[in-house]
């Protein structure tokens, strides 16, 4: 019986160490700053003197969130598509979020709508929206959703078939409309000489959408890639232009930009299990 015990214990601590909710994700890093250099031929963009996004949070307040000072001079990473090329000059204001650490690879670039202090918006982005904290210029937003191509799954992410992209004004939905790869959806319909278009560049869905497909697996989250430009209403400019007051302050302790899942319950998990067959075996 004892023999038995112990087994059961050492199993039940194995599936501790490897059985992962699929929510442990890889992590995101979010900064601000000014170009600096852009390679066609290595496809890189550098970001001088970076901002982090980072939140802070109390009990029983919404977290304060901002963009903070960080001991790095200069990232580079890997752009998102060539288009980038197009769209991104040296001495741009972006926001960007990385994969895995602050630079190395830009999943998202925007390009920023002259830093104004009334609110900062974005008016060119590559990548993918839903990873980056600033909003659209002209009030305008995108929910966009993948649909999985199920027979080219591998592990946690399968190749994107289409995206559903949804284009809000104000908070209402104005146009839906279901894009293949390389398809464009373009919005004019304002008065105000506004506008905005996105095409579908490429994407991925998660394989746990798919028939059969496996819940509570480790691996990366779905990454797709959008080209967003969006026009800006007549007098926009004028209308929020001011001087800029604010100064960053030094980035939080301990309160990382992540997408992080339950890693650390399974290894707290796994370390209670090796002290209880500890403890039994010294009995």
């Amino acid at each position: 019986m004892k023999h038995i015990t112990v087994i059961t214990l050492i199993t039940a601590l194995v599936l501790c160490l490897c059985v992962l909710p699929a929510a442990a994700v890889i992590q995101e890093v979010t900064v601000k700053g000014t170009i600096s250099a852009i390679s066609k031929d290595n496809n890189t963009l550098t970001i001088e003197n970076p901002l982090q996004y980072g939140c802070s949070y109390s009990s029983g307040s919404a977290p304060v969130c901002s963009f903070n000072t960080m001991s790095d001079t200069t990232l580079t990473g890997s752009m998102p598509s060539d288009s980038a090329n197009t769209i991104f000059n040296v001495g741009d204001t972006v926001v960007a979020t990385s994969l895995g650490g602050a630079g190395g690879t830009w999943i998202t670039i925007a390009k920023l709508y002259n830093s104004l202090p009334a609110g900062e918006y974005v008016t060119g982005l590559v990548g993918d929206p839903g990873t980056i904290p600033t909003p659209l210029v002209g009030d305008y937003a995108l929910d966009v959703t993948t649909a999985s191509d199920c027979t080219t799954c591998f592990g946690t992410t399968c190749n994107a078939a289409t995206s559903s992209v949804n284009v809000l004004s104000s908070g209402t939905r104005v146009l839906e409309k279901t894009l293949e790869p390389r398809q464009v959806l373009l919005y004019n319909g304002r008065n105000d000489g506004s506008s905005i278009e996105v095409t579908f560049v490429n994407g991925e869905g998660s394989s746990e959408t798919c028939a059969g497909g496996r819940t509570g697996m480790t691996g990366p989250q779905p990454i797709s890639v959008y080209i967003v430009k969006v026009v800006p209403p007549i007098g926009f400019d004028q209308q929020f232009l001011q001087t800029p007051t604010t100064v960053p302050t030094p980035v939080p302790t301990a309160v990382p930009t992540t997408k992080s899942g339950s890693l650390p319950l399974a290894v707290i998990g796994a370390v209670g299990l090796g002290a209880a067959l500890l403890t039994y075996r010294m009995k």
